[in-house]
């Protein structure tokens, strides 16, 4: 991974953490695991981007808010925050202006920026898009909030924060809460969540729950209208589950004027080194003169 750098304090009170490593052109790396995208997710992706590009880029990786060590105050998701921390990081980074490489909910971040900021943004490779078509709903992801609801109102607060001290991820463990990465770390943070009722705790799992996934399909942070005229060119690999649908990823690439797919099996093991050389040229080609 990269260097990490004094935490990057925000207006709200929270503090995001990002690293750096390598030369070169500004890669701003999104990483995949929904609320616990963190850049410990990378080691788990089939293609590590700290891996494969440090020696042509320089990786500016990032905790998203609630995500590993990125701790911020118990309120709803909310994705003018998120731009608002990576640009932040972008500027604290140098990086003016930047390409992102998103993973999962990454690509949905990564949209979001490339609307709020087009001038900042100058390529995207998406990697398992996420979005909304035939083959699920929104409950597919709803329900990944569903336990840490169940377990206040069956045991109390405190079940949940005992879940966060066993396995702060929440990807993988539903049951800890989106709150589980602060829990886990920070006394205080457990005493004020322990003190509210549980009934308001439920209403602000759902209010961030709505936040994450807003009711906007198919890309849930940008208008459909909005990618048919997407300013930045894009690379994307398509996923095959219900979380990424492979006709998101083709609905993308239908629909944006500068968007290319590759293969759904394209990290395949007799694929994947064309794969990630593909993505280091479209990379390389569209750095700005």
């Amino acid at each position: 991974m990269g260097e990490p750098v004094p935490a990057l304090a925000r207006p709200d009170g929270a503090t995001i953490h990002y690293e750096v490593l390598g030369q070169g052109y500004p890669l701003l790396l999104i990483a995949p695991g929904g609320v616990s995208s963190e850049i410990g997710s990378w080691e788990r992706s089939t293609i590590n981007p700290f891996k494969a590009f440090a020696a042509d880029f320089k990786l500016i990786g990032m905790d998203q808010r609630h995500a590993g060590q990125s701790h911020a105050p118990a309120v709803p998701f909310s994705y003018d925050l998120t731009v608002a921390d990576q640009l932040a990081v972008l500027d604290a980074a140098g990086a003016r202006r930047a390409h992102v490489l998103g993973g999962c909910i990454g690509c949905a971040h990564a949209w979001r920026l490339i609307h709020d900021a087009p001038e900042r943004i100058t390529a995207a490779v998406c990697q398992d898009p996420v979005g909304l078509d035939e083959t699920n709903t929104p409950g597919t992801f709803y329900r990944m909030f569903d336990e840490t609801i169940r377990l206040a109102r069956a045991e109390g607060i405190a079940a949940v924060v005992q879940a966060a001290h066993e396995n702060p991820v929440f990807a993988q463990n539903n049951a800890a809460g989106p709150f589980a990465a602060r829990l886990h770390a920070d006394p205080a943070f457990r005493d004020e969540l322990s003190a509210m009722t549980i009934e308001r705790y439920a209403a602000l799992i759902v209010r961030f729950r709505d936040g994450v996934w807003p009711a906007t399909p198919p890309f849930f942070t940008v208008p459909r209208e909005w990618m048919a005229r997407c300013p930045a060119p894009q690379l994307v690999l398509p996923g095959s589950d219900a979380f990424h649908p492979t006709g998101i990823a083709h609905l993308i690439c239908q629909t944006a004027p500068r968007a290319a797919c590759l293969d759904v099996d394209c990290r395949a093991p007799a694929k994947l080194a064309a794969t990630i050389e593909t993505i280091r040229r479209f990379l390389l080609e569209h750095v700005p003169a």
